[in-house]
């Protein structure tokens, strides 16, 4: 991974968007850079904390990261992905719903057969304990 991650800018950019985390139908949508920011951060946060290439998770139109030790993916499309929404990711990187969960409702696209793999490294960073 080429980025380092600050766990401390991680949670200053969680924290910024935590209200539509949590209560999305009832918090406005956060404007595009600190949504942006809580995307990029957390999912580096999985690659930092789940080093490799075998698995790459997706969240358009804010990145793209290659996690998880295994065969290393060079060309074409990856064999393992995980793709989906902030809102999904964000829910998934702060524990407020799980991969499998989130699998099952359509929220999240899995394909290959170490996808599922990425669940062990969820949640990045937690909410709880963080004052409102």
């Amino acid at each position: 991974m080429s980025k380092t991650v600050d766990p401390a800018a991680t949670r200053a950019a969680v924290d910024a968007v935590r209200d539509w985390i949590r209560d999305p139908d009832g918090v406005d949508k956060p404007p595009r850079k600190p949504l942006a920011d809580a995307v990029k951060l957390t999912a580096r946060t999985l690659a930092r904390d789940a080093p490799g290439s075998s698995v790459e998770v997706r969240i358009p139109p804010f990145v793209a990261v290659q996690c998880i030790e295994g065969p290393r993916h060079t060309r074409g499309t990856p064999p393992n992905v995980v793709e989906t929404d902030a809102l999904t990711w964000l829910r998934l990187a702060t524990g407020q719903t799980s991969l499998p969960e989130a699998i099952a409702t359509g929220a999240v696209d899995a394909s290959g057969s170490r996808a599922g793999e990425v669940a062990r490294w969820l949640p990045v960073i937690s909410l709880q304990g963080v004052t409102d």
